[in-house]
């Protein structure tokens, strides 16, 4: 049995050094080419008015979802209101889900879920593109919910749409830290 596999393998050594002749590999002909270059663009041109005949020209091809979100405190230290802005600045109208509002320690984080104002609710809300929105935010709620909340420096706010991705995030600090995290 050893023999055998010291024969197979001297003859797997042997046969792989011997030269092995190849036909000399030709390019492609030049009319190929073309042909396959004008296959290729008139699937293009198809493509293009097919989408101008179907009315599917204002659609984007791609899909982009984003949302610019800033914040404004109503004075420079221990705010009692907050101005919420977003600005669809995507390519498409999107459902923006409620507002995730993160009081911020070092260590800690107190994560709220906004669903409206002055007992309104209005989230999910659906918002064109180029559209703005804006929520005034009063934390004295917040504050008489958890008495700890007024140490917390830092707010943030996180824009999820209803499938659960991020589409933007503002961050303001309410008093004075030595350093900002």
């Amino acid at each position: 049995m050893i023999l055998e596999k010291k024969y197979f393998l001297l003859f797997i050594l042997l046969v792989s050094t011997l030269k092995i002749f190849a036909q000399n590999e030709i390019g492609p002909d030049g009319d190929k080419l073309i042909w396959f270059f004008a296959i290729l663009l008139l699937g293009i041109v198809i493509f293009f008015i097919f989408r101008i005949l179907t009315g599917q020209k204002r659609k984007p091809l791609y899909v982009r979802e984003k949302v610019k979100v800033s914040l404004q405190k109503d004075r420079l230290y221990y705010p009692d209101n907050v101005k919420m802005e977003l600005q669809n600045i995507g390519n498409t109208d999107i459902d923006i889900d409620r507002p995730l509002l993160v009081f911020d320690n070092f260590w800690l984080k107190r994560k709220f879920r906004l669903k409206g104002t002055d007992g309104r609710t209005f989230y999910p809300l659906y918002l064109d593109k180029n559209k703005v929105h804006h929520l005034n935010i009063d934390l004295s709620p917040f504050y008489s919910y958890d008495k700890k909340l007024i140490r917390y420096p830092k707010l943030k706010v996180l824009i999820f749409n209803v499938k659960g991705k991020r589409l933007g995030k503002s961050v303001i600090y309410l008093r004075k830290t030595l350093i900002r995290f």
